[in-house]
C-alpha cells in the first residue's frame, strides 16, 4: 500500500485517484485559513511554481480541527486561498486529519511515520514518485526550509 492507493475529493467535487500523480513528487499539507501559520500558503505556492515543471505537486487538505481555524465552506476556503495567497496547487475538500473519523489517507500517513498524531495545521509529508513517504515535517517547518528536500526528491541536488 502507498499514497497512490487513495482517492480524494477535490474542491470542485471531482474524485481524484492519487495514482494520477504517479511519477511525481508530492507534498501533502493540511491547511487552514485563519491560523498564525496561514502565511505558509505563500511559501508553498512559491515552491509549487518553482518546481511544478520538474514534476512536483502540492496537495492541500483544509482542516477545521485545530481551534476551528478553517470554518468556511470549501468554496470560501478556495476563494480565500486564491485571493490572498495566489494558490494554484490542488486543493481538496475540507477533511479531518486526526481522531477516529480522520481521512483514511491521513490515518495512513500518520501510521507510516511512527504513529505520532497531526498536532496542528500545516503538517507536511513529502512523497516520492512511487507514492512512498520520504519524510514528515512539523507544522512549524517553513516551506522554504524543505526546498532542498524537494530538490533531492526530484533528483536536482
Amino acid at each position: 500500500m502507498n499514497v497512490h492507493d487513495f482517492t480524494e475529493v477535490a474542491m470542485n467535487g471531482e474524485n481524484i485517484p492519487l495514482s494520477a500523480y504517479e511519477g511525481k513528487t508530492l507534498l501533502i499539507v493540511n491547511t487552514a485559513s485563519k491560523c498564525g501559520l496561514t502565511p505558509q500558503l505563500e511559501g508553498l505556492e512559491s515552491l509549487y511554481k518553482t518546481y511544478q515543471k520538474d514534476g512536483f505537486e502540492i496537495l492541500g487538505f483544509p482542516c477545521n480541527q485545530f481551534l476551528r481555524q478553517d470554518p468556511g465552506t470549501n468554496e470560501e476556503i478556495m476563494e480565500f486561498c486564491k485571493l490572498n495567497y495566489g494558490v494554484t496547487f490542488q486543493m481538496f475538500e475540507k477533511t479531518k486529519v486526526k481522531g477516529r473519523d480522520a481521512n483514511p489517507l491521513y490515518k495512513y500517513l500518520v501510521s507510516e511515520t511512527g504513529g505520532k498524531k497531526i498536532e496542528w495545521n500545516f503538517a507536511k509529508f513529502l512523497i516520492d514518485g512511487n507514492g512512498n513517504i520520504i519524510e514528515r515535517f512539523s507544522s512549524k517547518t517553513k516551506p522554504e526550509n524543505i526546498e532542498e528536500n524537494i530538490r533531492a526528491a526530484l533528483g536536482k541536488s
